[in-house]
């Protein structure tokens, strides 16, 4: 079995972790997300996080900036 075999990103487990680390809730995620210009629900964030949903472009991007993840963070998460 392929290592990213049936999931739809591969980062989710580095979102929940820079979240939990943060004490954010989902929902305190989701509003800071808006001002971003990115609107996801807790269940959007959710399937994210476990890696059953894709994460467009944009969305990483605001995500990134809201939970403060850094591109090299992300790269190694990614390799």
């Amino acid at each position: 079995m392929k290592k990213y075999e049936n999931k739809s990103n591969v980062i989710g487990n580095l979102l929940k972790k820079y979240r939990e680390q943060q004490h954010l809730s989902k929902i305190e995620v989701c509003k800071r997300l808006q001002l971003h210009a990115v609107y996801l629900d807790t269940t959007e964030l959710h399937r994210m996080e476990t890696c059953r949903m894709i994460i467009k472009d944009f969305e990483l991007i605001a995500l990134c900036k809201v939970l403060n993840i850094e591109y090299d963070e992300l790269k190694n998460s990614i390799e």
